[in-house]
């Protein structure tokens, strides 16, 4: 064991630099500051080197961090990049972004009473110092394949697969709606949490690695999914989901109630120099207004300070559960009470009110009841607890189900669960479509970036599976039953 390891004892949990929030909610820059070298090792220092790492296994990429964390420490960047990057295809993004609080930071062992390693922050540093460093380099083939392979969907989890595939050497083709690469990493995650140069420096290295992508592109409006599959040896769904859930209230229908996903996009093109008519008209712009977000995960936090940045008279979050049962970062939701954000816990809309445009909403308060079938109390109306807030912008953050890709494809043939999810075999992930696999959120529904990036991976061993029995004339996988 090294002697630098086991500073948990006598040195403290510190984060990077939390720049104030008075200063932070004028702009869109990242909150925290950078490591400084001695810092990072310092903190990586305080890992307990544990026989069972428990941050390894709650991590859903099984990043060797107990590894990582000591050859920071030692000062020994570039093989902690290399460790760190051997598992994880984005460490620079994850370590910006993941809910370490529910995941690796929230299961390390010296928690209690000593307060966690700042995992996250030191995987940050780790992908940033190796790319100041020029470490970080294109995917290199050692050899050329004439199989191509086609991947749907630009966001983390395709782009995932597609390095991993490309590393192989297949000729990887990378087809997506939007006019840039990144999906929700770029459209739809405010700056203040993953800064858009950070995506398009990832990009810009698939790029040189050969990888071609093909925007505003759209499977079904210019190439069916059918004649994706003439063109490659095998394909890969990874579109994510992206359909709004919506409420069902009086008032729903007027003015100014906007879904989550309109609105961050809508500011983040702004932010990428877009011209944006929705936003400078005010639409999808919370300046001067009185907000109001619905829903209680990290989308609704993402808006919450979106809001508070852009100008909003006054911004509150309306979640029907408590903070203990809210299913966002705890992290995150910290972050917005300190930019003042007011959370409204145990309450729930009741209708929309307003004449044209919105200009209030009625809320119900309520209880924690039984747990539902995933084991969460249901939130339960609580009699005659009726109150109104003032609202001229209410957002809709309430999750997202998949689009329905056998019509939107073209492919009725496409097999799909009754929850509008494309059915994957659990072990080879392959459709009942021969050759057309499906990863991430489209398959487990809407998750975690983490998760997205450890599907396509997944996914990428796969296809290569499949695609090698084929050339060697073994017989491949069989497509699960639709």
């Amino acid at each position: 064991m090294s002697e630098r390891m086991l500073k948990f004892v006598d040195v403290s949990q510190e984060m990077p630099e939390k720049r104030h929030a008075d200063e932070r909610v004028n702009d869109f820059d990242e909150i925290y500051r950078d490591y400084a070298r001695e810092k990072a090792e310092i903190q990586s220092a305080r890992c307990s080197q544990c026989g069972i790492p428990f941050c390894q296994i709650h991590c859903p990429l099984h990043n060797n961090i107990p590894d990582w964390l000591k050859l920071t420490a030692e000062g020994r960047i570039e093989e902690a990049y290399a460790v760190s990057s051997a598992t994880n295809t984005f460490p620079e993004i994850c370590g910006r972004i993941c809910p370490q609080d529910r995941l690796c930071e929230g299961n390390c062992v010296i928690e209690k009473g000593f307060e966690s390693v700042t995992i996250g922050s030191v995987e940050k540093y780790i992908t940033d110092t190796a790319f100041d460093m020029g470490l970080v380099k294109p995917p290199a083939p050692a050899v050329e394949r004439d199989q191509s392979v086609g991947i749907i969907g630009a966001g983390p989890g395709g782009l995932a697969a597609a390095d991993m595939l490309r590393r192989r050497g297949y000729q990887t083709h990378v087809y997506d709606r939007y006019d840039r690469v990144g999906g929700l990493m770029l459209y739809g995650i405010p700056n203040f949490k993953l800064e858009k140069d950070i995506v398009q420096r990832r990009q810009k290295l698939l790029e040189d690695a050969g990888i071609t992508f093909h925007l505003d592109f759209e499977v079904g409006r210019d190439a069916s999914l059918d004649e994706l599959r003439a063109r490659h040896d095998s394909i890969l769904i990874a579109t994510g989901v992206y359909r709004a859930r919506d409420v069902a209230v009086p008032g729903v229908g007027l003015r100014n109630i906007v879904m989550a996903m309109d609105f961050l996009t809508a500011s983040n093109r702004k932010g990428l120099g877009d011209a944006v008519p929705a936003f400078d008209d005010g639409r999808l712009n919370a300046a001067g207004k009185n907000v109001v977000v619905i829903g209680g995960g990290d989308t609704a936090m993402d808006c919450v300070r979106t809001a508070v940045r852009q100008g909003a008279t006054s911004v509150k979050c309306l979640y029907r559960r408590d903070r203990a049962n809210m299913p966002g970062s705890m992290r995150e939701v910290n972050h917005a009470e300190e930019e003042g954000v007011e959370f409204i816990w145990l309450s729930g809309p009741q209708a929309f009110l307003g004449d044209g445009a919105v200009s209030g909403v009625r809320a119900q308060r309520m209880r924690l009841g039984a747990p539902d079938a995933s084991g969460r109390r249901s939130p339960e109306p609580v009699e005659d607890s009726n109150f109104t807030l003032d609202c001229d912008l209410a957002i809709k953050a309430l999750g997202f189900d998949p689009e329905d890709l056998p019509t939107l494809f073209g492919a009725p043939e496409l097999g799909v669960s009754r929850w509008g999810t494309v059915k994957a075999d659990l072990r080879t992930l392959m459709t009942n479509l021969d050759g057309v696999f499906a990863a991430g959120d489209i398959v487990r529904g809407a998750s975690l970036v983490v998760w997205a990036i450890r599907d396509g991976r997944d996914a990428a061993d796969a296809m290569h599976a499949y695609m090698q029995a084929k050339a060697e004339g073994v017989a491949a996988p069989l497509a699960v039953a639709s």
